[in-house]
């Protein structure tokens, strides 16, 4: 029986970073993230809902979705991101599950899904295990602001829109805590596999 186990964080946590290391384990991760960008690529159904929905004024040159004019919009109205996420997140559960399915279907001990609105769009039957990647908060407010050039006014507005990282950690199975090095958190990874007897072969 494979292991579905459902890897978040919080913004600027270093999930993406985590979520890199199980290729090391040879474990297939589905990025929720990756199928939120294709399934609002020009010609799908849900690119045309958010079209119609906010208007041809969130649209690139080319007609493709400018992200961060939608993201200033839907980080300053909770209605309007709600809106979004209603189009957005049935399309992606929909891919996501056909990818989980058919990994598990080709022989994968475990598979992770990677999901930052895991805990908020309750999304937690779809896994086995909740693993959340923990930064202190002054932390992902520097990151965001090195990273993203925020200033800490954005960067906050950012991190009040999910679940606090905390309130995460408590909802966990397990947590990785990121405030350190990279191989502080690869050690805490690979014993959180054994622990969780996940034997996939890690590569040489």
């Amino acid at each position: 029986m494979a292991l579905v186990l459902g890897l978040t964080g919080s913004i600027a946590s270093g999930k993406s970073t985590i979520s890199l290391m199980f290729d090391d384990f040879n474990i297939p991760v589905v990025d929720a993230d990756k199928l939120s960008r294709e399934v609002v690529m020009p010609g799908e159904k849900a690119y045309e809902q958010i079209v119609e929905t906010f208007g041809q004024e969130i649209l690139r040159e080319d007609k493709a979705i400018d992200r961060k004019k939608l993201g200033n919009i839907i980080f300053n109205d909770e209605s309007k991101r709600k809106q979004l996420n209603g189009i957005v997140h049935p399309a992606v559960r929909e891919k996501m599950l056909v990818r989980r399915d058919g990994y598990i279907e080709s022989g994968a001990e475990c598979v992770v899904l990677d999901i930052p609105l895991l805990f908020e769009s309750k999304l937690t039957d779809f896994v086995d295990k909740t693993v959340v990647v923990y930064v202190d908060e002054e932390v992902q407010v520097q990151r965001l602001m090195d990273r993203d050039e925020y200033s800490e006014d954005e960067a906050y507005q950012r991190i009040n829109a999910q679940i606090s990282v905390k309130e995460k950690a408590n909802l966990a199975d397990a947590v990785i805590d990121n405030n350190g090095t990279k191989q502080e958190s690869y050690r805490q990874l690979e014993d959180l596999l054994k622990k969780w007897n996940v034997n996939e072969a890690k590569e040489a």
